[in-house]
């Protein structure tokens, strides 16, 4: 990377591939200084099913941002989606040798890396672990334990599982596509970084985010995250229904779906008719907007269905994991007319669309600000504080500002220089999980 301190999310999605340059300004804001977008064309419901397409779309996306801001692309953070995606709550606990000890990082470290071993299905590999609350001694809802005494050590844990070859071709396109792989992100949790509040984390909410190939949830109690889901439906499947159902080609149906298409049939009048054109002198075809949004409503009340009875499954009816903000909708799907209202109608949860621009500075593009983007500006957002806490570290130990800044520059120098230092900071769990798959990738070269 030159230097300078921006940094690349990119977003490897199903219809889109999405390339996004930016640096935090003084105010702590994100500022975009290039996109790049182009047509995904090797991905299948959030997985890569054609390496060498995929590839191609990434240079595409990447070279348009490089055009855009005039920087060169070096490392980016890589969102991770799909139907492979699976999670699971198991429960654990150490004993420790000498409960007179207070409990500390290493303790916490030991339970983790417990879970971590867990038996899973074939060709599966734990990608997350993380802590929902800790238990010491029987003593419940302890959200930090280090510091206290206890021979116990208990802790509920959010187990997030996926595909080890699924996870290996991303990291194989993105060096294949002359990048380096900086971070891997699961891409419901950088969503949510870029469209959710942290009110509505605390409250309690469940951030639907409606892709291409997939829909994503999260969900959020207390500031922690408490279930991730990927259902393998998206605004793709709406768009074949659409082409099934009237008998046209592809490119009309999404045109269709965007131009006219409501996912509450009720509004449309018996009347109202768009005619399409047919096919090499063929008649051209008529249909109903009431048959159009009568289409789309079936299948997104299907989606909407699958994803109320995930939040059930979190336990939502129950009094105390009651979801308080209910509903932050976003994606490229969220945009489709009358969604909002069709959400609130069968969940019966208060629903909001969620737009990234809290975290973009002012003057940003309106266009970034979509719900389209939200996934690639989270994962923006992630390599911007990935970036700055490389910086501060760097700060600390360089006596000149100049070198803190060369060596800011230089990831590997970096890197060694901050083996030793790393160990001794409390790292996020999602650091640690980075850093273990960063090194899976490089060995199953």
């Amino acid at each position: 990377m030159k230097i300078g301190n921006y940094s690349v999310g990119l977003d490897i999605g199903t219809t889109k591939i999405v390339a996004i340059i930016g640096k935090e300004n003084e105010y702590g804001k994100i500022e975009v200084l290039g996109i790049g977008q182009s047509k995904s064309l090797g991905v299948h419901r959030g997985v890569v099913n054609n390496i060498t397409q995929t590839i191609k779309s990434i240079q595409q996306a990447v070279e348009q941002a490089e055009d855009n801001s005039g920087l060169e692309i070096g490392s980016v953070v890589v969102g991770i989606a799909g139907q492979h995606i699976r999670s699971l709550h198991h429960s654990d606990y150490i004993t420790r040798a000498d409960s007179e000890e207070v409990i500390n990082e290493e303790d916490l470290d030991k339970l983790c890396n417990q879970v971590y071993k867990l038996v899973m299905l074939p060709g599966e590999e734990i990608i997350h672990v993380l802590p929902q609350e800790y238990k010491v001694d029987g003593q419940a809802e302890i959200k930090e334990p280090i510091g206290m005494y206890g021979g116990r050590l208990e802790a509920n844990f959010h187990v997030v599982v996926g595909q080890v070859s699924s996870i290996k071709n991303v990291g194989r396109c993105i060096k294949s596509a002359g990048l380096e792989l900086g971070n891997i992100t699961l891409e419901p949790l950088a969503s949510s970084d870029a469209v959710l509040s942290k009110e509505e984390k605390e409250a309690g909410v469940a951030l639907i985010d409606i892709g291409g190939g997939t829909t994503d949830l999260a969900i959020f109690k207390d500031g922690i995250i408490r279930h991730t889901a990927v259902i393998p439906f998206g605004g793709g499947v709406i768009t074949e229904d659409i082409k099934e159902g009237c008998s046209i080609i592809e490119k009309q149906a999404e045109l269709l779906k965007i131009k006219f298409g409501s996912a509450w049939p009720g509004e449309n009048k018996d009347n109202e008719i768009v005619s399409i054109p047919g096919l090499r002198g063929r008649e051209p075809k008529e249909i109903t907007l009431k048959n159009l949004s009568k289409i789309i409503h079936a299948r997104v009340v299907e989606i909407v269905e699958q994803v109320y009875t995930e939040i059930k499954t979190y336990g939502h009816e129950e009094q105390k994991k009651k979801l308080i903000a209910g509903i932050v909708l976003t994606g490229g799907g969220s945009q489709l007319k009358h969604l909002k209202q069709l959400v609130e109608y069968i969940t019966g949860m208060d629903t909001r669309i969620g737009y990234p621009n809290e975290h973009l500075a002012g003057d940003s593009d309106a266009e970034i600000a979509s719900p389209l983007y939200a996934t690639a500006v989270g994962l923006l957002m992630n390599a911007v504080s990935n970036g700055s806490k490389v910086k501060k570290a760097e700060n600390q130990e360089a006596e000149k500002p100049e070198e803190a800044l060369v060596m800011a520059g230089h990831e590997e120098e970096e890197e060694m220089a901050h083996q030793g230092k790393r160990k001794k900071e409390r790292l996020s769990v999602f650091d640690k999980w980075s850093e273990k798959l960063k090194d899976f990738l490089d060995n199953a070269e």
